[in-house]
């Protein structure tokens, strides 16, 4: 029965349908959505294959209505954390093996000899795996990983053993080897047996757990089988192989080589981003701590400024004793002095003034920093354009230096040619090896100014990119140094008003309260109970105040100097910029001299003599007059663009509101 709002029962049959039906015993959530389960077991192959088909099915057979979706967990979801965690190790464990060999033998050569012991065990595990019918699965990825460093070791060995005859005086590659592998035939043949042997009884086990264990004993037993035969046989042959090839390395040429490789090919690394001047300057604003401890100082003078009303301590005292009579008396007093409320005014408007100019500060650090930058960022393209010309044109001597030694070898030149070559290509490599260091150091400083991590490098295209601001219209008086310097100003006139406030009388206010016993003057006996009070004002008034004075005297002489000081700097702001325009409007010349005119004479005698050289018409002396006379007139256009720049950066340093992007 159900009971109705007018208190009535009828049965539920009359408002609903009841039946029995089977529904879902448990409805599970997740992520706020149902979710049901179907579970299963695989049996007799591998469980990518079988989610792989099941996905191709799914997707072909069932279509689920909107909202509904399907997701593999499971031993499958496992499968494939394991899978992305193997990606990892094996490169890693390969990295090591060949990390270690090298720092073994010292040798990258020798190394990937040794290493060549890792495509060959792999040949053996992976044809043990098909011979068993098994799947490449990540039991058998581990056993990949194990199996890399026993037939590593059989290498080393080997090897080890070639390299001790060797010392020893033996010469013949071929005796080395044969005397080698037959001293270590049984050491390489235990170390195989050993472990091969050691994995037996996982490759035949069949209790629980086999599925893991199988996998990874017969990849090793396998390719430990086959790493044995062929490193006997394979190993020796390589070897002769590669010491009888003749290398040209230089000295430690096998070290770079190989961190080169070990980076490059192992590890992703970022190569060095190429900023524009904008961005390094937005970074170093960021970033650097000139700036930073400029306006960590900034606010440590604003906090300061609600220390201006210095209040002294305020007086307590308390006496007992015989004040009046025999009897034993009480008395306690309290009192305060203060300064006259100008001097405090006085004082808070030094502080304020000193908190102005620390924020004026940052402006003049922020100023500098943006010129630094820009400085440094165009020293580094300068150097960066020099060393791609003298990389030309050691390039041009380089052919020079070939075609001298072979006229001078069938005798069509004389020993003059070739030296002068020589000289010419050595100079511009003590060149290059200058500029490298320069580089170096510009990069440092470069990299201190942004305050990074990341290393940055410049736009070398960025060289005529830098344009010229305009003072039009905006007084150079605004400029943060100016304005810093004319905060002084303000600074000295509020120092000397914080020592005028100093010869105003000061206040101070107390208050007694005495209790004693006895008769008093009344002809009343009194008890100790405190009943007499009184009040005490006093005003303290600096009656020798020569030394006051004095400061003030002084106070005023500062103020003097600070503006002279900001009127000199302002004579000298407009003078250096008259200047700097005037250093702009020679070098401007210059490099439009050079790109209208210089640089295609540049292009016309090196085409000319080059022709000419070849034709017999000139000699290899005025050949090298020549050239050397088109690389002079490319290295002062070069020149040329770095003045024009720094002038630029100087002309631009003076605009207040110049921001280093162009604009």
């Amino acid at each position: 029965m159900v009971s109705t709002p007018n208190g009535q029962q009828i049965p539920l049959s009359s408002i609903a349908d009841v039946n029995i039906i089977e529904g879902p015993n448990q409805i599970q959530r997740e992520n706020s959505q149902r979710r049901i389960i179907v579970g299963f077991n695989v049996r007799g192959r591998d469980v990518q294959t079988m989610v792989q088909e099941l996905q191709n099915k799914v997707e072909t057979q069932m279509k689920l209505p909107p909202g509904y979706y399907v997701t593999y967990g499971g031993a499958f979801e496992n499968l494939q954390e394991a899978k992305s965690r193997l990606f990892i190790a094996v490169p890693v464990a390969l990295t090591l093996i060949l990390i270690l060999l090298y720092f073994a033998f010292n040798s990258m050569k020798q190394a990937f000899l040794i290493y060549t012991a890792i495509p060959l065990s792999a040949i053996g595990g992976v044809f043990a795996l098909a011979l068993r019918g098994m799947p490449l699965s990540i039991s058998a990825g581990i056993g990949f990983i194990a199996l890399f460093g026993v037939a590593v070791l059989n290498g080393i060995v080997l090897i080890s053993e070639f390299n001790r005859l060797k010392k020893e005086g033996m010469t013949n590659l071929r005796d080395i080897v044969l005397e080698g592998t037959k001293v270590r035939l049984r050491p390489v043949l235990m170390t195989a047996f050993v472990a091969s042997l050691g994995f037996l009884p996982m490759a035949l086990s069949t209790g629980e757990g086999a599925e893991v264990q199988k996998p990874l004993a017969t990849v090793v037993i396998g390719g430990l089988i086959v790493a044995t035969f062929l490193t006997l046989f394979v190993l020796p042959i390589l070897y002769i192989m590669v010491e009888k090839r003749k290398f040209t390395f230089k000295r430690n040429s096998g070290k770079k080589l190989f961190f080169v490789c070990l980076f490059l090919g192992l590890f992703s690394v970022k190569a060095q981003s190429i900023i524009s001047l904008k961005e390094a300057t937005d970074i170093a604003l960021e970033n650097n701590l000139s700036v930073k401890n400029e306006k960590l100082r900034a606010d440590y003078n604003k906090i300061l400024i609600k220390s201006n009303a210095l209040i002294p301590a305020t007086n307590l005292t308390a006496e007992v004793g015989q004040i009046n009579s025999f009897y034993t008396d009480i008395r306690a007093g309290i009192s305060q002095s203060v300064d006259f409320p100008k001097v405090y005014s006085a004082h808070k408007n030094l502080l304020t003034e000193v908190w102005k100019n620390s924020v004026l500060n940052v402006g003049v650090k922020e100023a500098q920093l943006r010129k630094s930058v820009a400085q440094v960022y165009y020293n580094l393209v300068y150097l960066q354009q020099k060393k791609s010309l003298l990389q030309e044109n050691d390039a041009l001597y380089a052919e020079f230096l070939n075609k001298a030694h072979l006229r001078f070898k069938v005798g069509e030149s004389n020993i003059l040619e070739k030296t002068t070559a020589e000289n010419q290509r050595g100079q511009i490599a003590i060149q290059l090896k200058q500029l490298e260091r320069d580089l170096e150091i510009s990069q440092l400083q470069f990299q201190l100014l942004l305050n990074t991590e990341t290393a940055h490098t410049v736009n070398v295209e960025d060289n005529n990119l830098l344009q010229q601001t305009s003072l039009n219209g905006v007084p150079v008086t605004e400029h943060p140094y100016l304005q810093y310097l004319k905060q002084r100003k303000d600074i000295s006139i509020a120092e000397t008003e914080v020592e005028k406030s100093k010869l105003l009388p000061s206040l101070s206010l107390g208050y007694n309260i005495m209790g004693m016993k006895g008769m008093g003057a009344d002809n009343k006996e009194y008890n100790s109970t405190p009943r007499f009070q009184s009040v005490i004002v006093g005003v303290g008034i600096p009656i020798f105040n020569g030394g006051q004075k004095a400061k003030i005297k002084a106070s005023e002489a500062n103020q003097a100097v600070a503006t002279a000081e900001y009127e000199y700097n302002l004579k000298n702001f407009e003078v250096n910029y008259q200047s700097a325009l005037i250093e702009f409007q020679k070098y401007n010349e210059a490099v439009e001299y050079y790109q209208n005119t210089g640089m295609k004479h540049v292009q016309t005698i090196n085409s000319t003599a080059k022709k000419q050289f070849l034709g017999g018409d000139i000699d290899y002396l005025q050949w090298v007059i020549l050239t050397n006379q088109a690389i002079d007139i490319q290295n002062q256009y070069i020149e040329a663009l770095k003045n024009r720049n720094n002038s630029l950066i100087e002309i631009n340093s003076f605009d207040p509101k110049f921001n280093t992007n162009g604009n």
